[in-house]
């Protein structure tokens, strides 16, 4: 898919560069209240999930990724894109759900939630001019996704997504889910875990879900914003990419 420019020279660069970075820099907030809220780190999540639970964490992704896909592309001519604080309302509500009856209904809302941050990431492609439906687009959705996550301190993951890129034949959409599902894997890990904590589970779900949405709203802001950006003023992406890693100050990609 391609987008139109009408005025290309009229195109703020830096200034359009300046609203994503401020966009990146807000994206994680969330998830420290998240970190409040459950008393813990993110680091020690992954490891307070039973081991059955986690070796099966990558493939319980793909699943849901797969799923994710299919209801929330199907979704679209039924249900409209909904209003930001809309969909983090009902996420928050999902997650209290999750997170009452434990783990095993945590793992049980876990596709439900991931289908929604699809849409919204969706939404975000729509509300840039993009086209839901196009299959570059759907890889693009998915991709959001490698972001590092809410509760994650490597910063330098966060825009690393912004550049990767598969190479496509054949069976392309799991192709991108295959890739995606490892990075995705562990920032539902942690989601998990925070659900699961005792007594907690229902307010910890709330804020992780509410987190998730908020910061995967934001990383496809960033994501398709750059795309929009790279189109309407023809920049290449790549070197809107770094510019943006520069005034964010993190280092270049080696």
């Amino acid at each position: 898919m391609q987008i139109e420019s009408n005025l290309p020279s009229t195109i703020d660069v830096e200034a359009r560069l300046d609203q994503i970075a401020k966009r990146y820099k807000s994206a994680g907030g969330v998830g420290i209240n998240v970190l409040n809220v459950i008393g813990g780190s993110a680091e020690g999540l992954i490891d307070k999930l039973p081991s059955p639970v986690r070796s099966n964490l990558e493939s319980a992704t793909v699943k849901a990724l797969g799923q994710a896909m299919k209801a929330a592309t199907s979704t679209r001519s039924m249900v409209p894109d909904q209003k930001s604080w809309l969909n983090q309302a009902v996420s928050a509500a999902m997650g209290a759900a999750g997170g009452a009856g434990g783990l095993p209904t945590a793992l049980a809302e876990l596709p439900v939630t991931t289908t929604l941050l699809l849409r919204v990431i969706q939404g975000v492609a729509v509300e840039h001019g993009f086209d839901a439906h196009a299959e570059n687009v759907q890889f693009d959705c998915v991709q959001v996704f490698s972001a590092a996550g809410p509760l994650s301190e490597d910063d330098g993951a966060d825009l690393a997504f912004l550049s990767a890129r598969v190479a496509l034949s054949g069976r392309a959409m799991q192709a991108v889910i295959a890739k995606v599902a490892p990075r995705l894997a562990l920032v539902l890990g942690q989601k998990l875990a925070a659900q699961a904590v005792p007594v907690l589970g229902a307010v910890a779900g709330a804020a992780t879900n509410y987190a998730y949405t908020s910061y995967y709203e934001d990383m496809a802001h960033v994501h398709f914003g750059l795309r929009k950006l790279a189109i309407d003023a023809d920049v290449p992406h790549e070197e809107l990419v770094e510019r943006l890693r520069a005034k964010v100050g993190l280092r270049k990609i080696a």
